[in-house]
């Protein structure tokens, strides 16, 4: 393929603009922005599928905003991601095209890459796993003991689990309330005991989810739900009570799962960007498969939007650049996801993978250091309850937190006023991150002078805002889609690998050198002496 990757963006002509033009602007502040141009409000917001972004509480200007767009022209960013919708191998270090977006593609559609058709692959997955969750949901597909199921227990790691947890929980007033769906990711054995404790054996299905079927955290719960259920209705039950989403057949069908009940997918799918496949099969359990095909729907509108739609009004562009200008010229570490919905109370954890796993790293596509931060640190918790917990750092701590607020407009849960307040406080909240609170304001309330420095709130916290209209299926592919873009756009102008992940590696290749140290008793093994230590003092607890 053509390297679409660009040179260190620090030699970018636009970057020393912005970095100008950062100096030029330090004392001018969010409130300074927002007083002195009251259509700020409308020339930066911008909406696409059911969402529309604010970054009018963002510190930027016509000017930033223009130069961060001459820093993706600089950078290659269009070709990137044309290259990468394309079915080019921009996942270099591990060769493979990059092709989620051919997940969500609509029926139809044809997508030749290597020689293969990847749009009929995925339609030929899509229509097996809507034919098998359709059968659980009748009640067609019964367990060992001709019972209905009524529980499915998805047992997987990082992608393999993080997105269907999350869209279980954010899409949970489509679901069916006949069937519930269970989450077992961590080898701690509480994980797998606490799930599986108040559960029938008879009336419980296991989706294990590992590509090659060989994930160590995964495939010990896996063995640990095949015990408890065969110790409950023998070994032929196996196959009435687990399917695979794997390519491994060889180790599939020793582990007693028909071929026929197991769903692949393919080494252009990473794991954070896996959802919308097989991996997603508790979700349209769940959900059902029409409401997963509008799922589907809302993630290719986001994708043909980002393809097709203009820089300034192009909301994964936007977000991404923004990302790079709080990240490396305001110097801001570190992005708050602050969803005002209940439904999304997992949707933080989620972005924590997809941003912090593909931008995470230090080293550029070619090889060499990056000379430049790459990479904020997500977190967050859903509001109203992180106001009680960590809004006091967020609005008056030492250190400045970028922050997203997300609300959404529509309930399908009406009750009382709470909706409103609910939308009042997010609002709010942004306001008072991006405006603050003045000496003179808090004196003119009334507050005791003794009190004023204390209730000064510096304000200039940059902040966007996302409206959805209602959090359905569609708007939920649409969000995870203008993430994913966002993601994507700062890697490429940064000039790293967005797609690899070799710093998860390690640690496991290390845990398997501890486990044997631990199993054999033999903790002078290890040639760390910490380590050794560290077992030593597990063998001499445990």
């Amino acid at each position: 393929m053509t390297n679409v990757f660009a040179a260190d963006p620090t030699i970018a002509p636009a970057w020393a603009e912005l970095a100008s033009l950062r100096d030029s602007s330090r004392t001018v502040t969010v409130r300074d922005l927002l007083d002195a141009d009251p259509a700020r409000c409308d020339k930066l917001a911008v909406a696409a599928a059911g969402i529309s972004l604010d970054i009018s509480r963002q510190r930027v200007d016509s000017h930033i905003l223009d130069a961060l767009q001459s820093l993706a022209v600089q950078q290659r960013v269009p070709e990137h991601r044309d290259a990468m919708l394309a079915g080019e191998h921009v996942n270099t270090t591990e060769d493979r095209a990059v092709l989620h977006t051919a997940l969500r593609l609509p029926p139809g559609s044809s997508l030749i890459t290597g020689g293969r058709d990847v749009a009929a692959d995925v339609a030929e997955v899509l229509g097996r796993m809507s034919s098998w969750a359709q059968d659980v949901r009748t009640g067609e597909w019964r367990g060992s003991t001709g019972e209905r199921i009524t529980d499915i227990v998805n047992i997987g790691i990082g992608g393999s689990d993080l997105g269907p947890a999350m869209a279980y929980l954010a899409l949970r007033h489509y679901s069916d309330r006949a069937i519930n769906c269970h989450f077992v990711s961590n080898v701690d054995p509480t994980d797998l005991t606490e799930v599986l404790r108040p559960l029938d054996p008879a009336t419980t299905l296991f989706i294990i989810a590992s590509k090659t079927f060989t994930t160590q955290e995964t495939m010990t719960n896996a063995s640990a739900a095949r015990d408890w259920l065969v110790g409950a209705h023998g070994e032929a039950a196996v196959s009435r009570h687990f399917v695979a989403v794997s390519t491994n057949s060889e180790l599939v069908t020793a582990f007693g799962i028909d071929l026929a009940n197991m769903f692949g997918f393919w080494d252009w799918v990473g794991g954070r960007y896996s959802m919308e496949s097989a991996i997603g099969l508790s979700t349209m359990v769940a959900i059902g498969p029409e409401h997963f095909r509008s799922m589907l729907d809302g993630f290719h509108a986001m994708d043909v939007h980002f393809a097709t739609a203009d820089p300034s009004e192009n909301l994964p562009v936007l977000m991404g650049l923004v990302a790079v200008w709080n990240r490396d010229f305001l110097d801001i570490p570190t992005t708050a996801v602050l969803p005002y919905s209940q439904y999304l109370s997992r949707f933080p954890a989620y972005l924590q993978q997809l941003t912090m796993e593909s931008n995470g790293k230090g080293v550029r596509a070619d090889g060499s250091p990056s000379s430049c931060p790459t990479g904020a640190i997500v977190w967050g918790e859903p509001g109203t309850n992180g106001q009680h917990s960590f809004y006091q750092l967020l609005h008056q701590g030492m250190s400045t937190v970028a922050c997203d607020v997300i609300a959404v407009a529509r309930t399908p849960n009406p009750l009382g006023r709470q909706q409103d307040m609910l939308v009042a406080n997010a609002l709010a909240q942004a306001s008072v991150l991006a405006r603050g609170r003045t000496a003179d304001e808090v004196r003119a309330d009334g507050t005791p002078e003794e009190l004023v420095a204390h209730k000064v709130m510096p304000g200039n916290r940059p902040t966007s805002v996302l409206m959805i209209e209602e959090l359905n299926p569609y708007t939920l592919g649409a969000l995870v889609a203008l993430y994913e873009h966002s993601v994507f756009v700062q890697g490429a102008v940064w000039g790293i690998n967005s797609f690899d992940q070799w710093g998860v590696e390690l640690g496991k290749k290390v845990a398997l050198g501890i486990l044997d140290a631990i199993e054999t008793g033999r903790p002078t093994a290890i040639s760390d002496p910490a380590s050794a230590r560290s077992i030593e003092r597990y063998l001499a607890l445990r």
